[in-house]
């Protein structure tokens, strides 16, 4: 049984733009408060066999929880510094809005005294949390101006045997079953615990922290992913051409994501200069090779792999989370493509495969958001889809064949360019819904501290992507009595494991990453240990 950890997507209005996705209604809200600043920032073709033949040509490739003040003194500034200092060290990100937003909603409540990251009274959204949460807590002094560069104002690191008493009787609850944990203070590098950190186990949905390491390394932050059109100059044959965006989406409001509907405007627009009205109607996912169909096999949890889709293949308006996806994904979006382009007057044959021409002419193209934004949705909601689709453009990226065993290896071979830990390691997806994924706490925290290395500005999306403990994606109902706002982790679950990997500033403001994987069947057991353990991580004044 695959447990979902998807969570709603909500976009905010462009400019503050993919800020809402990951973070809840009253974010959003504050969001758009502040977001005016934000701002600143042929007739006839070939016969259809002609089309085919292109389609199928060969492609080259139990202890009380602590509740301390401290931790909501910790949310108002610590946790809240560290997205700042994140967006302030290098990289486009603060133009995304999503973590400038929450120190902006921070800052908006002008509370005297702190930050009060309780449930506003006047708001229907409860996601599952009490409606009383902590009361306002005293100033304090921001402890990470940056990452790279700030860290050194911060406490010296913590005493490994300090650490190892705190957090191993949390660690040696029965639920987590067999683990394999490790805490890096991240400024130095140097491990603080480790209990049997090397051991492979199922990850999970931590996996998608590998993947989007690798996919940051491969493209770049500022890569985009591009849907386009092009005219075969002899048949007039239209190809829709599917660049693997899994954010393209066919809704009236785009939210700053790729909209099918304005690539049909610009192809009509395109096609009438030459005075064309009536095309024969084609797509191309020949991007991706191998099978569409996850190992798990079908599942809500995620479409079919195609370099080609709208929405994720939902069947529905949702916009994340498990839901029927439609069989054919490509051949939905050619369908709902020509039903656009019949409201701009170009009439199309019913659309078929085939593979776009190096004599094609371009005619017009949509593309998504920076791939720092699409990491970003990719890890706050636990996106399977743009999951294995980063992992995917991974292997082409690599010159690798473009199918899970391609793209796994592309991941690892990936990972060991930047010189990460991947002994053990066994990559079968990008999403970890595959039961034979293996990966180590040591790899884990490997991964987290080479994303704040200021050698490596590019990897910086990891970090601001993280769910944050009571307000975002996948965390956004835990920690509302604990870690709040400091904790940020990924989680990952399936039927026996439970994982969590993460940053959290500790009470002498040191950046200290963490990852703990684990098995055993009571998920809600071993989840609460694992919060457990991070929440006591933030009490942390380990000498």
């Amino acid at each position: 049984m695959i447990v979902p950890e998807m969570r709603p997507w909500r976009a905010a209005k462009p400019h503050v733009t993919r800020v809402a996705g990951a973070v809840r209604p009253r974010l959003a809200r504050a969001a758009e408060a502040v977001r005016p600043r934000l701002a600143r920032a042929a007739t006839a073709a070939k016969p259809r066999v002609v089309r085919l033949a292109r389609a199928v040509s060969p492609q080259a490739a139990r202890i009380t929880r602590p509740k301390t003040w401290q931790y909501t003194a910790g949310a108002a500034t610590a946790g809240l510094a560290l997205a700042a200092g994140v967006v302030t060290a290098a990289g486009p990100w603060d133009s995304t809005g999503q973590r400038t937003a929450e120190r902006d909603w921070a800052a908006a409540q002008e509370r005297t005294g702190g930050t009060d990251h309780g449930r506003n009274t006047d708001t229907s959204d409860s996601s599952g949390t009490a409606a009383e949460g902590p009361r306002p807590a005293p100033s304090a002094a921001s402890v990470l101006t940056g990452l790279g560069g700030g860290v050194g104002t911060a406490g010296s690191a913590p005493d490994g045997k300090a650490v190892a008493g705190l957090v191993g009787p949390l660690l040696a609850d029965p639920a987590l079953g067999s683990r394999s944990v490790a805490i890096v203070d991240v400024a130095s590098g140097e491990r603080l615990y480790g209990d049997d950190s090397g051991k492979a186990l199922t990850p999970a949905s931590t996996t998608k922290i590998a993947t989007a390491v690798a996919a940051l390394a491969a493209l770049g932050p500022d890569h985009r992913l591009t849907t386009r059109t092009a005219l075969e100059p002899d048949t007039g044959e239209l190809v829709l051409v599917g660049g693997g965006d899994p954010t393209l989406t066919a809704r009236k409001d785009a939210d700053g994501w790729a909209s099918l509907r304005e690539l049909a405007d610009r192809t009509a627009r395109a096609l009438k200069k030459q005075d064309v009205r009536q095309v024969t109607l084609s797509y191309d996912k020949t991007l991706y090779a191998g099978s569409e169909l996850h190992p798990i096999g079908n599942n809500p949890n995620l479409a079919l792999v195609s370099a080609l889709m709208v929405d994720e293949a939902r069947t529905d308006d949702s916009t994340s989370g498990p839901v029927r996806r439609v069989d054919d994904p490509a051949g939905d979006a050619a369908a709902r493509f020509a039903d656009l382009l019949a409201d701009h007057g170009i009439k199309t044959s019913a659309p078929g495969p085939s593979k776009a021409t190096d004599r094609a002419e371009p005619l017009a193209e949509v593309s998504s958001p920076p791939l720092s934004s699409v990491v970003e949705r990719m890890l706050t909601n636990s996106d399977n889809d743009i999951a294995e689709a980063l992992a995917r453009q991974i292997a082409v990226a690599s010159g690798a064949r473009a199918d899970f065993d391609g793209a796994g290896k592309a991941i690892r071979d990936r990972l060991k360019k930047l010189g990460l830990p991947v002994a053990g390691a066994d990559i079968k997806d990008g999403s970890g819904l595959d039961r034979a994924d293996k990966l180590t706490a040591d790899l884990l925290t490997a991964l987290l501290a080479k994303a704040a290395d200021p050698t490596h500005p590019e990897l910086r999306p990891v970090l601001t992507g993280l769910p944050v403990a009571g307000f975002t994606g996948t965390l956004s109902t835990r920690y509302t009595d604990g870690a709040a706002g400091i904790v940020r982790a990924k989680t990952g679950t399936l039927h026996g494991v439970n994982s969590l990997a993460g940053t959290v500033v500790d009470q002498d403001g040191r950046l200290l990453a963490f990852a703990f994987l684990s098995t055993g069947d009571n998920a809600d057991a071993a989840r609460s240990a694992l919060d457990r353990t991070a929440t006591a991580l933030a009490s942390c004044g380990c000498r």
